[in-house]
């Protein structure tokens, strides 16, 4: 896996659609070929919700962009509450349908908001993991898409100003610098594998060795649930 150190210094407006592209095609077919009663197992990075209830979520997060469907308090958790409660009489296939429609179809319409929305692509994609670790399936917040969700986390800590950090991966040829550009504060420094560097931005255990000085791990969650 190679990720280009200075990647994040230019938005590439299509970006998330090919994060959602390529996460569609591996985890569609997997919640295919789950049983029904796995859907209402727990998961842990998000206490109270099923793999069902993530899943309604993502799709509906989706669909959100796809119509353009963004009323006061959209996102919040009381909207998203209401989102899972709207889908309570649907199958687990309508909503494993209408999540394949999403990512298929909000990549244009992330990709024309300017920045705005490219957090929500990313989300979706740690969700993702988050199915597959309710699953007990090896390679939560990896695989195919990792080189594109590190890609799209450079950008966006960049855009927002957030920590800078110097990361140095293990699995990755170039190092790959995250975070405000500005040099107004120096920056922090992670050495560790491209899985560990998401699940701190994403706040979700981390299960491997790996280095971090300069910031406490908290300060980089950039997700926020």
């Amino acid at each position: 896996m190679t990720t280009p150190a200075d990647v994040q210094n230019v938005r590439d407006p299509e970006l998330p659609g090919r994060l959602l592209a390529v996460e569609r095609d591996a985890l569609i077919p997997l919640l295919r070929s789950r049983a029904e009663e796995d859907f209402a197992l727990p998961v842990a990075a998000c206490p109270a919700w099923t793999v069902r209830d993530v899943l309604a979520h993502c799709s509906a997060a989706l669909t959100r962009v796809v119509e353009n469907r963004f009323e006061k308090g959209a996102f919040s958790p009381e909207s998203n509450d209401r989102d899972i409660a709207e889908r309570a009489g649907w199958s687990n296939a309508q909503v494993v349908d209408e999540l394949e429609r999403g990512m298929t179809e909000a990549g244009p319409a992330i990709a024309k908001a300017g920045g705005a929305l490219d957090l929500i692509a990313l989300g979706e994609w740690v969700h993702a993991g988050d199915v597959r670790v309710a699953f007990g399936e090896p390679g939560a917040y990896g695989g195919a898409g990792l080189p594109y969700a590190l890609a799209l986390l450079a950008q966006a800590t960049t855009e927002r100003g957030h920590v800078p950090l110097h990361a140095d991966l293990d699995d990755a040829d170039e190092p790959l610098r995250l975070g405000d550009a500005t040099g107004q504060r120096p920056p922090a420094r992670f050495i560790g594998d491209g899985s560990t560097l998401v699940r701190l931005y994403a706040g979700r255990p981390v299960d491997r060795p790996y280095e971090l000085a300069g910031v406490e791990a908290a300060e980089l969650n950039i997700l926020g649930d």
